[in-house]
C-alpha cells in the first residue's frame, strides 16, 4: 500500500473528506488525521486520530534496540565460548545473561524511541506548528483513482507527499476485527 499525505487548516473539510472516502469504500484503518488540535478531531464524527503511541518512534526505537541486544547477546555467548569458562560453570548463566542483555537493550531502545517524533511525521512538524492538520490515506493501486477523485473536490486540502503505508494484510485484519466487534452484542 502507498500512503498519501495531505495538508489542510480546516478540520471540517477533512471530516467531509473522510466521510466521502468511507462512503466510496475505504475503511477507517486506512484514513487518519495528525494534528495538535486533539479536541477538534474528537469533536468531528468521522475523523480518525493517530494513536498517541504511533506519534512517537517507539516501534523503530525498539527494533534498533533489539538489533543491538542481539549483538550484545551474541557477544556474551561468544565471550563465554572463547574463554572456556562454560566448562566449569556451564552455559545456563551465560544464556540467562544473554537474554537479559537482549531484553534490556530492546527496552532501552523503546524508551529512546518514545522521546522522538515518528520518523514519518517529523517532516510535518513546521506545518503542525502553523496550525495545519496532516490527513493521510493508505491506498492500494486500485484505490488511487478513487482517492484522487474525492480529493479533487476539496480545493482547501493540498497534497503533501507520499510514503510507505500500512501493509495491506494489517489493514485487512483490522477491517475483519472491526467487523467481528460490531456483531457482538
Amino acid at each position: 500500500m502507498k500512503r498519501r499525505y495531505f495538508l489542510s487548516n480546516d478540520l471540517d473539510d477533512l471530516d467531509r473528506c473522510q466521510a466521502e472516502l468511507m462512503d466510496a469504500g475505504l475503511a477507517t484503518p486506512q484514513i487518519h488525521v495528525l494534528s495538535h488540535d486533539e479536541a477538534g478531531i474528537a469533536a468531528r464524527p468521522h475523523l480518525t486520530p493517530v494513536e498517541a503511541v504511533l506519534k512517537k518512534d517507539v516501534v523503530h526505537g525498539t527494533e534498533v534496540g533489539a538489533v543491538i541486544g542481539v549483538a550484545g547477546a551474541a557477544l556474551v555467548l561468544a565471550a563465554a565460548w572463547f574463554t572456556g569458562v562454560t566448562a566449569s560453570v556451564g552455559w545456563v548463566p551465560f544464556i540467562f545473561l544473554a537474554i537479559i542483555v537482549l531484553g534490556f537493550c530492546t527496552w532501552e531502545g523503546g524508551l529512546f524511541g518514545i522521546q522522538e517524533t515518528h520518523k514519518e511525521f517529523a517532516r510535518f512538524g513546521n506545518e503542525l506548528e502553523r496550525g495545519n492538520h496532516v490527513f493521510f490515506v493508505d491506498v492500494t493501486a486500485g484505490e488511487e483513482a478513487l482517492l484522487n477523485q474525492v480529493m479533487d473536490g476539496h480545493p482547501h486540502v493540498w497534497q503533501a507527499g507520499e510514503g510507505s503505508g500500512t501493509p495491506e494484510l494489517v489493514v485487512h485484519a483490522h477491517k475483519k476485527f472491526n467487523s467481528a466487534m460490531e456483531t457482538l452484542p
